[in-house]
């Protein structure tokens, strides 16, 4: 695991964005992972700065989302379908019928699971999936006590979750269940990118990097990635032990370590 330590959220949104730019520019039909959530909010604004600059081309793109509510009407504007089109499909100017997002209005949501499943490996696999975290450690709506082997799958959202989504319904009761790519799924992965930023996901954050592999914390699976970076603030690396360490291996790895060129 890379782990990089900016300045400020802006250098993390911009750091992500060089991943996944060189990731983009590198294939000829690149797959990207996206996920909601506050985290990669400034790394879609820095992707979607250089598609308007002209720097950026996006054409032949594919996205698939990380999760989505169970009983949510498309339409809804906190429908991840719709956080997505508004933060992603719409500023990067994605093909809509090339952004995918699990379907949890289906009436057999098993089968629309294994669908999402099939559609990730008819389209080659994920190049490079982007990732926020949790105050619980959870990625995607991977809860605490995930399975590491798991796939796209219903999952009953944990009361710590619940409240931090209750934000977003402005008085609405927030769903309480979702499907998510599991972890097994987001680890099928090429290239992971985990973004965080403030001093509330600081103990999730060195959980992550410097605790035991541990269900307890779905996002520690990230240790048995071979390509995963995690950018984080000065904020959310609060917690961590080994900081100057970080620091010192930051200053001396080569650039394209850190733009898909590095053998890691």
């Amino acid at each position: 695991m890379d782990v990089i330590i900016e300045a400020d959220a802006a250098a993390v949104a911009e750091r992500a964005a060089d991943l996944i730019v060189a990731v983009i520019e590198n294939r000829s039909n690149p797959v990207i992972g996206v996920a909601t959530g506050s985290s990669p909010l400034g790394t879609y604004d820095a992707l979607a700065a250089r598609v308007r600059e002209g720097r950026l081309d996006t054409r032949g793109v594919t996205a698939f989302a990380l999760d989505e509510y169970v009983g949510l009407a498309p339409e809804h504007p906190e429908s991840y379908r719709s956080v997505i089109r508004r933060t992603v499909t719409e500023p990067l100017r994605l093909a809509a019928d090339r952004v995918h997002v699990p379907d949890g209005s289906a009436d057999d949501l098993e089968a629309a699971c294994a669908a999402y499943e099939r559609a990730i490996a008819e389209a080659g696999g994920i190049d490079v999936q982007l990732l926020g975290i949790g105050a619980n450690g959870h990625i995607g709506f991977n809860e605490p006590t995930s399975s590491f082997a798991s796939r796209t799958r219903v999952k009953t959202l944990a009361p710590r979750t619940l409240a931090d989504n209750a934000r977003f319904f402005d008085g609405e009761q927030p769903p309480e269940h979702c499907l998510t790519q599991g972890l097994g799924t987001i680890l099928d992965a090429r290239q992971l990118v985990l973004v965080a930023q403030g001093p509330e996901k600081a103990d999730a954050v060195a959980r992550m990097i410097e605790g035991p592999v541990a269900s307890m914390c779905p996002a520690s699976a990230l240790q048995l990635h071979p390509r995963a970076t995690v950018i984080i603030d000065r904020a959310a690396a609060a917690s961590l032990t080994l900081t100057e360490y970080y620091e010192h291996v930051q200053a001396r790895m080569p650039s394209s370590a850190y733009t898909g060129g590095g053998s890691r």
